[in-house]
């Protein structure tokens, strides 16, 4: 992976280099986009992948095997704490049962009760495994409050929704990006830090980033 990601950096240092030269980009030569093309690897492998990213950015992970397994370890992180969620039909395993007789918020109530939640709860529109990156699509009943207003954000993953790139995401699913009202890239815990590098979470975002990946 190192390799193809120097030969995509040289490819635009490169072509950078170049227009210094001539004041304007110059055209992309079929051979050099080698490195920038779609990769396509084993479902297992882009796992694997993304796993490692999670743990490097701190993200809480947890790999389930069937639906009853995601609902379960869902209800155990959710405890008895207030909850903001995407709607109900637009979360995946049917993870809608976990939050009956719960104190769950969505996007038609009020900003400040919506801000009072402990726990942000949605799907994912892609996982990248490259950068350990969640991509939201924002839209009716999927508000980017869920996954920007709590301190700590929960997201539902399906395998089948891991990409290795960001391109191989918008190779894939361009139609509905282009739908959306905004795409939101979480990755990993929102983080800052100030002059003397003292880090600080959850300044700008969720502090604690869990994520649940199911079948």
């Amino acid at each position: 992976m190192e390799n193809k990601l120097s030969k995509s950096k040289e490819v635009i240092l490169t072509r950078v280099r170049e227009s210094q030269v001539l004041a304007r980009l110059p055209e992309i030569m079929p051979e050099s986009t080698d490195g920038l093309k779609s990769h396509h690897q084993p479902e297992s492998d882009l796992l694997n992948s993304l796993q490692k990213e999670f743990d490097l950015l701190g993200v809480e992970t947890y790999v389930e095997k069937n639906q009853k397994a995601v609902c379960k370890r869902l209800r155990n992180l959710l405890q008895d704490k207030s909850v903001l969620s995407w709607n109900l039909d637009n979360l995946p395993y049917d993870a809608g049962t976990v939050l009956q007789s719960r104190n769950v918020y969505f996007e038609r109530d009020d900003k400040i009760i919506q801000a009072s939640a402990d726990i942000g709860l949605t799907g994912c529109d892609a996982a990248i495994a490259e950068t350990g990156s969640l991509v939201l699509l924002s839209g009716e009943g999927k508000p980017r409050t869920a996954s920007l207003l709590p301190f700590e954000h929960i997201a539902l993953i399906r395998q089948s929704d891991i990409y290795f790139t960001m391109s191989d995401f918008f190779d894939k699913k361009g139609k509905e990006v282009s739908q959306a009202s905004c795409i939101d890239i979480i990755t990993g815990p929102s983080r800052t830090a100030d002059i003397e590098l003292s880090l600080t979470l959850g300044v700008h975002g969720p502090g604690k980033v869990i994520v649940v990946i199911g079948p």
